[in-house]
């Protein structure tokens, strides 16, 4: 896609949106909720058009070609958009039959994910749980051997076993060749495809391998911990040398301002300033930044994160 623009009147959900998706390749877009992943995902299914830019998907226009990507393509939504009143089979037979092919014929691509719930193939499809439902809804887009895959946040819900069992399921399917672009507000997740984009309010801050955007976190990090957070995080913002402190699980990540200094000395200055403060269980230690360190400097500081 090159250039890609979208607005719903005063908002702009996308701005100017540029990248490709490689063969065979698990791509991730990450971003909170109002980044424009859905739009993004609408417009490539040919869902939405476009208001400015181009994009093609498997070589096909999506405006002129419309058609030929459906016929092509893999689309599972954000939310379950199955047929609650019908069963587990009686949905794969329904979308199987949408495509020109039956549930026989595709029973092979989507076996390791089907063979979880078959046993239930009886039951409506609105009384599965959270898993088994995404378990379905993925297998509706499997079932008519797509040459792509677009799933806007799978696991979103659902509980951290059925996230991974859903994210082996993809690393399965992307070591067969089928090229799969996931959404996710995950971080975790993003750890997982082989590259991301980044994106924030419709436009795109950074696409790179997960490793390699975390890289570009531009400052020493360190993981700082005491027994008031409340309390620590506010004598970290009233530190000199302070360029960010965010809660990370049941830590703080600090980022300090001071480049040219070893990420040590830091760790000793920082530590003796909490102390100072009344924070005798201090604890700071320098550590490696991920990619959701990445992110939140991509969005406070665009220019300087990414140079």
């Amino acid at each position: 896609m090159d250039g890609l623009g979208k607005r719903f009147e005063a908002t702009v959900a996308l701005d100017d949106v540029t990248f490709d998706v490689r063969p065979a390749e698990l791509f991730g877009l990450i971003g909170p909720d109002g980044a424009g992943k859905t739009t993004l995902f609408r417009i490539l299914a040919t869902l939405l058009l476009p208001d400015r830019g181009s994009a093609t998907v498997l070589g096909l226009d999506v405006v002129r070609d419309l058609w030929a990507i459906r016929a092509r393509v893999g689309y599972m939504p954000g939310r379950f958009s199955l047929y609650p009143d019908l069963s587990v089979e009686e949905n794969l037979r329904f979308f199987a039959s949408v495509f020109g092919t039956s549930l026989e014929e595709g029973y092979r691509i989507i076996a390791p994910i089907y063979r979880q719930i078959e046993r239930f193939k009886n039951r409506r499809a609105g009384a599965l749980s959270g898993g088994m439902k995404q378990k379905l809804a993925l297998s509706c887009a499997l079932v008519h051997r797509p040459d792509l895959l677009f799933l806007d946040e799978p696991t979103t819900g659902v509980d951290a076993v059925s996230r991974r069992e859903l994210w082996d399921l993809l690393g399965e399917l992307k070591a067969s060749g089928l090229p799969i672009l996931v959404a996710t507000p995950y971080m975790d997740e993003a750890a997982r495809c082989d590259r991301v984009a980044l994106m924030q309010r419709g436009r795109v801050l950074a696409i790179d391998a997960p490793a390699a955007v975390g890289a570009r976190f531009p400052r020493p990090l360190f993981a700082v911990r005491a027994r008031d957070r409340y309390a620590l995080i506010q004598a970290l913002h009233a530190y000199p040398y302070t360029a960010s402190a965010f809660p990370f699980g049941d830590e703080l990540h600090y980022s300090d301002t001071r480049r040219d200094l070893a990420p040590v000395a830091i760790a000793g200055e920082l530590r003796a300033y909490l102390q100072s403060k009344g924070f005798a269980d201090a604890e700071v230690t320098p550590i490696r930044p991920g990619i959701e360190d990445a992110f939140m400097a991509l969005m406070g500081t665009p220019q300087e994160a990414a140079g």
